[in-house]
């Protein structure tokens, strides 16, 4: 009997999207590997189905990611101010192993540390995943020994979680597996995989999106809560999520996620609550007392003022523009001609957040690229996002090397640094742009082209609106025409189910 894998993918599904025939970046990149599909093409009967090529890429990208650390491994991180930034390598998993206590078998929150820092910065599911590689970490040898297997256990959980969000991503759209390789291709994504242990709160948080993607609200709010007990990011996800099923009426899936959310969230939290408030809140207060730091608009502003404003002052205006930003999002959702696909409006939430923040590490570009692979699946699009970040990847390094070689100033100077924020910047808010772009001119929107509706939005997917204002409550049955198959609100696609 054959198996599922070996089974023509037409027998479960509509016909997947070729992305060498609808993208002209693909169709070209193709050729070193031997040109677009062919017509004739036989798809679904080989052992290599698209998402087992995109995981094995993504493994393989990783691999070359850990070998680009190398010079680091090898005494960057242990020797020299500044060649771990001139090598661009650094990481922070090594230096947090005697740093944080975990040397010296501290228990996370409950154990005060010496230093400025006394308690661990990091939410509570993090700090178990730094645990848990801690105890596999050989404790005989050097310190510099030690640091270097803390690192090399960590890179092996977090490859782990690599292959977790390219997969996920790829079945997040059924009929676009492909697009999981935007992910495992992406410069940024490899560059930055173990800076931090970033990757556990996106993996989980690309698991929610696909159990989203399959009408599986609970799953969905329990991953979540996970992702947001892991880094604060994903709990955004929920407030354009209220958005659109507000706009559809689907009150009791958003419920039923919430719900979800709330509930795992406390599981993971509430015991290092209870038994060790001051070490649990460390993160919390830290996040509230941090000054302007690396990355924002708000550095610029601080290094060319003779007054900069106070860290209380940035907290406020940030705060401000933040919800300056989800006002925007609250009155795209509702006067869109067409409600807005899930995955656009957590592209849109989670970079609102990351351009009006007073920091950026280089690492929180891993939080967007799922989310920008799902909202805008162009390779064109992508990759001159993904230029942008490299620039900023190589410039904070640059910068970190000239501020640390003393008077050799090896590196990049002040002036310098601003330009790869502003193209940071830039980038980011060039993607948001064809975004937005995409909901109010729905032909525009590569997945909608095709003929979906909302194929990660779950049980948003071809449903009817109940609640829109301004143009949008009197749209043409099509809101905007364009060549390729119609999708129609409120009618399910033949072969669909009604679950």
């Amino acid at each position: 009997m054959p198996s599922a894998e070996s089974t023509p993918t037409s027998v479960h599904e509509p016909d997947p999207v070729r992305p060498t025939r609808d993208d002209e970046v693909a169709a070209a990149g193709s050729e070193l590997i031997g040109g677009p599909l062919g017509r004739h093409a036989l798809l679904g009967t080989s052992w290599w189905t698209p998402v087992r090529v995109v995981a094995l890429v993504a493994i393989g990208m990783f691999a070359l990611g850990l070998v680009q650390k190398a010079p680091c491994y090898n005494g960057g991180w242990f020797f020299g101010a500044s060649s771990q930034y001139t090598h661009a390598c650094y990481s922070d998993i090594p230096h947090l192993y005697q740093g944080r206590g975990f040397a010296d078998g501290l228990v996370p929150y409950f154990d005060k540390l010496s230093g400025d820092m006394q308690y661990l910065e990091y939410p509570v599911l993090t700090g178990v995943f730094m645990e848990v590689a801690a105890w596999l970490t050989p404790g005989s040898g050097t310190i510099q020994h030690q640091e270097q297997w803390y690192w090399m256990v960590n890179a092996g959980m977090l490859m782990v979680c690599a292959a977790v969000i390219v997969v996920c991503v790829s079945r997040t759209h059924a009929r676009r597996p492909w697009d999981g390789l935007l992910v495992a291709l992406a410069p940024a994504f490899v560059l930055t995989a173990t800076i931090n242990w970033d990757l556990l709160a996106v993996a989980l948080t690309a698991a929610a999106m696909l159990m989203w993607s399959r009408s599986r609200s609970l799953a969905f709010g329990v991953l979540l809560g996970l992702a947001t007990a892991a880094k604060l990011y994903p709990v955004f996800l929920l407030g354009p999520l209220f958005l659109l099923c507000w706009r559809a009426g689907k009150w009791r899936d958003f419920g039923k996620a919430l719900g979800g959310a709330v509930v795992s969230w406390l599981v993971v939290n509430l015991p290092v609550m209870l038994f060790a408030f001051e070490g649990w809140s460390k993160f919390y207060t830290f996040s509230q007392e941090r000054g302007v730091d690396f990355g924002s608009f708000w550095l610029i502003m601080a290094q060319n003022s003779t007054n900069p404003l106070s860290t209380d002052t940035v907290n406020t205006l940030a705060t401000v523009l933040m919800l300056l930003c989800c006002g925007g999002i609250t009155a795209l959702t509702f006067t869109a001609p067409r409600r807005p696909r899930f995955a656009q409006l957590a592209f849109l939430i989670v970079a609102a957040f990351i351009l009006t923040n007073k920091v950026y590490s280089p690492q929180y570009v891993l939080w967007l690229v799922p989310l920008a692979v799902l909202a805008r699946p162009k390779w064109r699009d992508f990759l001159i996002w993904q230029a942008c970040e490299v620039a900023y990847y190589l410039g904070i390094w640059m910068y970190l090397a000239y501020t640390t070689s003393g008077d050799a100033h090896k590196g990049l100077p002040t002036d310098g640094y601003h330009w790869a924020i502003g193209l940071h910047l830039l980038g980011t808010l060039y993607l948001c742009v064809v975004v937005v772009r995409d909901i109010f001119m729905p032909e525009r929107d590569v997945v909608r082209r095709a003929g979906d509706d909302d194929p990660s939005g779950g049980v948003l997917d071809g449903a009817e609106d109940v609640f829109v204002l301004g143009p949008a409550a009197h749209p043409p049955r099509h809101a905007a025409y364009f060549d390729g198959p119609q999708v129609e609100w409120g009618k399910q696609r033949p072969g669909e189910s009604s679950l």
